[in-house]
C-alpha cells in the first residue's frame, strides 16, 4: 500500500467513523428509536452485508469461534451499546468529541504500556490535538455536559480502543471484522431484550442498517485493512479528526451551530494529527 493509497483509505475510514455518530444520533434522539433496539438492528444489518461479502470470496472457511475474535466481539458490544445509549443526550459532534478524546489517552497509555518508541513529534502532535478538544469541549456558562451520556461515551471509547488493538495483527481484515460483528450480534440482541422496547420506526430502522451495513460493517473491515499500517498512536492521533468531522456534518445535517470555539479546535486537532505524521529524520 502506497502512502497516498494509506491516506485516503484513512481518511475515508474516519468520514465512516464520523457518519456514524450523526446516523446514530438522527435515529435516537430526532427519529425516536431506542438506543438498544438501533444498536441491535446496527449490528444485525452489519454482520449481514459481511458475512454477504465473506461467502462471496474464493477462500477457506472462516475461523470464527477463537479467543481473539471472541475478546473483539466483548468490546465490540461494549462499544455499540455505549454509543447508541449516549446519544440520548449528547450532540453528534459532542459524542464523537468524548469518544476519540478518551481514545486518545486510552491507546497513548497503551502504547506507553507496551514500551513502544514514541517519537517526540508525535507527542507534540498528540498534545496539540488533544488541547483542541479541549478547547472544543470547556463548557462556558450555563452550558453543562450530561453526566449519564458522557458516561456511557467514555465506556464506548474504551471498548473501541480495545477493539482497535485487536485489529491491529490481523491479517484478514474482512473476516475478522464478519466473525466480530456475528460474535456481537447476541450481546446487543440480550441488551435489547433487556433494556429496549420503543417503538421502531421505518426510517429509524432504515438509519440503524445504514449505520450498520455501511458506515459500520464495512468501515470497520476497512479500519481492519489500515491497522497494520498504521502505528498504535499515529492510528489513534488521526481519529482525532472524526469530532471535527462530525462537528461539520452536525451542522450541516442536524442545524448544531458552529462557534470560533469549533472552528479554533478544527484547526489545532488537524495541525496535531499533521504534526504527529512528520516524518523523523
Amino acid at each position: 500500500m502506497t502512502p497516498i493509497q494509506l491516506l485516503l483509505l484513512t481518511a475515508l475510514t474516519m468520514t465512516a467513523f464520523a457518519a456514524n455518530s450523526v446516523l446514530n444520533r438522527i435515529g435516537v434522539a430526532n427519529l425516536g428509536m431506542d438506543p438498544m433496539d438501533f444498536a441491535a438492528i446496527r449490528v444485525a444489518s452489519g454482520a449481514l452485508i459481511l458475512w454477504v461479502l465473506v461467502l462471496m470470496r474464493p477462500a477457506a472457511p472462516l475461523v470464527v469461534f477463537v479467543q481473539k475474535r471472541i475478546a473483539g466481539a466483548l468490546a465490540l458490544a461494549i462499544y455499540m451499546i455505549g454509543f447508541s445509549w449516549a446519544y440520548l443526550s449528547l450532540g453528534a459532534g459532542l459524542g464523537a468529541l468524548i469518544l476519540f478524546g478518551v481514545l486518545q489517552v486510552a491507546m497513548f497509555g497503551w502504547a506507553v504500556f507496551e514500551r513502544q518508541t514514541i517519537p517526540p513529534l508525535r507527542w507534540l502532535g498528540a498534545g496539540v490535538a488533544l488541547v483542541g478538544l479541549c478547547v472544543l469541549l470547556w463548557p462556558t456558562g450555563a452550558t453543562a455536559v450530561p453526566f449519564w451520556g458522557t458516561a456511557a461515551m467514555i465506556a464506548a471509547a474504551f471498548g473501541w480502543a480495545a477493539y482497535t488493538l485487536f485489529g491491529r495483527g490481523e491479517d484478514d481484515a474482512l473476516g475478522a471484522t464478519a466473525g466480530n460483528f456475528l460474535l456481537c450480534l447476541p450481546l446487543v440482541v440480550l441488551a435489547s431484550l433487556t433494556l429496549g422496547g420503543g417503538p421502531i420506526t421505518f426510517w429509524g430502522a432504515a438509519t440503524a442498517v445504514t449505520a450498520g451495513a455501511v458506515t459500520s460493517g464495512l468501515g470497520y473491515a476497512l479500519w481492519y485493512r489500515v491497522l497494520p499500517a498504521l502505528p498504535t498512536t499515529t492510528a489513534a492521533i488521526a481519529q482525532l479528526s472524526v469530532p471535527v468531522i462530525a462537528v461539520a456534518a452536525g451542522a450541516v445535517l442536524l442545524a448544531e451551530p458552529i462557534t470560533w470555539r469549533m472552528t479554533a479546535s478544527a484547526v489545532m486537532v488537524l495541525g496535531g494529527i499533521a504534526l504527529s505524521l512528520l516524518p523523523r529524520r
